[in-house]
């Protein structure tokens, strides 16, 4: 199975030295909320069973990112468009060196912004895939953070819950999106489909995130326990359980109608609405 953490945010203009320290507390996030699926999980992480989160944050949604403890860095592939990956230590030089080296390539306009992916797996069957755009300007295109998880289908099993409220909160802390969610293949594809969201279209998945200017357009009526503050501002929604497509759906629509996922103004001009 895989899952897609997301977030998206308009123009934003960053050096790459401002980017490399917010890629790296995003990889530490990620090592400490998921263990197990990285290239030097231990044997700590391994006795854990698949895909279960750390003490203490079996209540969804109940821990931001900034609670998770941190443990030591994986070792990343860097992959390029051109030339084999390369190994790369999540520390702030090395990413740092990383960007530059984005910067450098060819076809690169400050306008875009720098990318990376990076690519990390651990036990059988797990492989996460970070893809950022950031520190950019553009005006038609979003910049963005993506997180794909994939595990083995025996991490479905019940107590074995995967942290997405609090990969989302990542997210949400450390890239400052405008909104973000908790996705998969098939809440994607039924977005565009069945519910007629463009790819570029402001959505959300299970688990949602506004930044506060769209947090303010919420509508009186949501209920509160669907709806936790995140640090540094904006809100996380809790509006489906994984699966649901329908409710996924019905809740993407009522948001748009109620205004809350209107698109950013094109051209853009700023980084959230």
């Amino acid at each position: 199975m895989r899952r897609v953490v997301r977030g998206f945010w308009g123009p934003r203009e960053e050096s790459a030295e401002e980017l490399a320290g917010r890629w790296k507390p995003t990889l530490d996030r990620l090592a400490g909320l998921l263990p197990v699926a990285g290239s030097d999980s231990g044997s700590d992480s391994d006795s854990r069973p698949a895909g279960s989160r750390p003490a203490g944050s079996r209540d969804l949604g109940s821990r931001s990112g900034g609670d998770v403890p941190l443990t030591s860095p994986w070792t990343w592939r860097n992959v390029t468009a051109s030339g084999p990956a390369a190994e790369l230590r999540p520390d702030e030089a090395s990413l740092l060196a990383a960007l530059r080296a984005a910067q450098a390539a060819d076809g690169w306009s400050d306008r875009t912004g720098r990318a990376l992916r990076l690519v990390a797996e651990g036990a059988p069957g797990w492989k996460i895939e970070v893809s950022g755009l950031a520190g950019g300007t553009p005006e038609f295109l979003l910049q963005s953070m993506v997180i794909g998880v994939s595990s083995p289908d025996e991490a479905r099993t019940p107590g074995a819950e995967f942290p997405d409220a609090e990969l989302l909160s990542t997210v949400a802390e450390l890239w400052e999106p405008d909104f973000g969610g908790v996705t998969d293949d098939d809440v994607l594809d039924a977005l565009e489909d069945d519910a007629g969201f463009a790819p570029d279209e402001p959505s959300v998945g299970w688990i949602g995130y506004l930044s506060p200017g769209r947090a303010a357009l919420l509508p009186e009526d949501l209920a509160a326990a669907a709806r936790k503050d995140v640090r540094g501002g904006g809100a996380l929604l809790v509006l489906a359980a994984r699966g649901d497509i329908e409710d996924v759906l019905r809740a993407n629509l009522w948001l748009r109608e109620a205004g809350v996922l209107r698109p950013l103004p094109r051209p853009m001009d700023r980084a959230a609405l």
